[in-house]
């Protein structure tokens, strides 16, 4: 049961009118979703109008499967419990915000330019040693999806690790006046967005809006090895917790290739022997990370080092699959040149023979064909043995590449790629396979993992 989520109290954070039996105006919701084929009984519908579907269509199904109540902009053509809302969109995030208010829950804050998602999940997995933890499921981190995982949280919940992700001024301030964190994290300011966000002190601006609905009480942690993020010396009066080069920092790195890291991370008189088993050395961050969290709330360095051996990779993030003909990374969920660089670093730890296969990187601005290029620089130096780039943009990793020990191809489109596949691989390659979302690499990895 949602606390406090009644169609009484909806209609009034809303602004909206609600029609129907006085009865139901005091019944709290066991769920609210904008998708119909989620509604369960006594769940809240809201119906909102996307470039293809609009909800409003769906009314009767969610009527007919038990609905409490519908959010609507129109009054529906049956007659059902509703609450006549001006933008459905702007309600849902109303709402969410009048919820949030009604947790006692801590909620974490966790935004950056790389590394959230793998943030969120060390952060999540090291605190779930001590506390029922709820976080954000898959990219649930915009204006959209934040409140649907707002809307997920229930009493049991101790802590919420929600991330947020924007590409545009403001949206973080709207963003955080939902979520109202206790705990801000920010991993990083690098070179994506910029084609709103201008440069990287644009990037800096738009994420420390998060400051903005931070709890009085409440803590930030920062990247201390970011020179942007080491600029911010206060938030509310108080200093900031900085990882990697503050408070917290960790030794005794040890790479396991692409089986993990282990390293000691310290943190007062607090030493946490951290056996990290998602790939990449660049992980020991995200744990230093999780440390400060861990720390704030008060877990002890046994917990925290049960709760970061516990986290393991997800799909789309320096997920490694073992197949009959190659050993796959799969990062193919996104990429800006920090993280394409990241994955590149991950690939030189690898065994054999090492195929970088990257792709287009979107919204980099006009700066673009030089980030491109630079990616492709940097391939040079890792150890990479191949390199294969598909995509318009992609041209310029592939430019960036030449006049160097690497094996470069270029190709416009995936199916030009898929067509000469068995010519350019070997069996027994590690690929690495790492383009942004829009790209839709993961039709290239069911294609090698096949």
């Amino acid at each position: 049961m949602m606390k406090n989520m009644t169609p009484e109290h909806i209609a009034r954070v809303c602004s909206g009118i609600y029609h129907g039996p006085e009865d139901i105006k005091g019944q709290c919701a066991e769920g609210i979703s904008i998708d119909s084929r989620q509604i369960e009984e006594n769940w809240i519908f809201i119906a909102t109008k996307g470039e293809r579907v609009d909800g409003h269509s769906f009314v009767g199904q969610v009527i007919e499967k038990g609905a409490l109540c519908v959010v609507v902009e129109r009054e529906p053509e049956m007659d059902c419990p509703y609450i006549l809302v001006k933008d459905s969109f702007q309600a849902l995030k109303d709402m969410a915000a009048f919820y949030r208010s009604q947790l006692s829950c801590k909620v974490v804050g966790i935004t950056g330019s790389v590394g959230k998602t793998s943030t969120k999940e060390m952060i999540a997995g090291t605190l779930s040693a001590k506390f029922q933890v709820l976080k954000t499921a898959g990219n649930f981190n915009n204006e959209v999806g934040l409140p649907l995982t707002m809307f997920r949280i229930r009493e049991e919940h101790q802590v919420a690790v929600l991330e947020m992700g924007i590409s545009d001024f403001g949206e973080m301030s709207r963003l955080t006046a939902i979520a109202r964190p206790d705990i801000c994290v920010i991993t990083n300011i690098g070179e994506c967005h910029l084609e709103n966000l201008g440069t990287r002190d644009g990037v800096l601006k738009a994420k420390t809006e998060i400051f903005e609905g931070l709890a009085e009480d409440g803590y930030v942690v920062l990247n201390g090895n970011d020179d942007k993020l080491r600029t911010v010396k206060q938030v509310s009066g108080k200093q900031p917790y900085f990882f990697g080069n503050g408070q917290c920092y960790a030794d005794n790195v040890v790479s396991l290739g692409l089986f993990g890291t282990e390293c000691d991370i310290h943190i007062g008189d607090k030493n946490v022997h951290a056996k990290i088993k998602v790939p990449g050395v660049h992980q020991t961050a995200n744990a230093m990370a999780a440390v400060c969290v861990a720390d704030i709330l008060g877990l002890t360095p046994e917990e925290m080092e049960r709760g970061i051996a516990s986290v393991e990779a997800i799909g789309g993030r320096s997920h490694i699959m073992k197949c009959e003909t190659y050993v796959i990374i799969d990062d193919c969920y996104n990429a800006n040149p920090v993280s394409m660089k990241a994955s590149l670093d991950l690939l030189s730890e690898a065994e054999g023979r090492k195929v970088a296969i990257l792709g287009d990187m979107f919204e980099l601005g006009s700066n673009s064909d030089a980030l491109h290029e630079s990616v492709g620089s940097y391939a040079k130096t890792t150890g990479a043995d191949v390199l294969i780039c598909i995509g318009q943009n992609a041209r310029h990793i592939y430019q960036g590449a030449q006049d160097g020990p690497l094996k470069c191809y270029h190709y416009e489109t995936k199916e030009d790629f898929i067509k000469e596949k068995d010519v350019l691989l070997e069996k027994g390659d590690t690929l690495l396979i790492k383009a942004s979302h829009g790209m839709a690499f993961e039709t290239i990895i069911k294609e090698l993992a096949d």
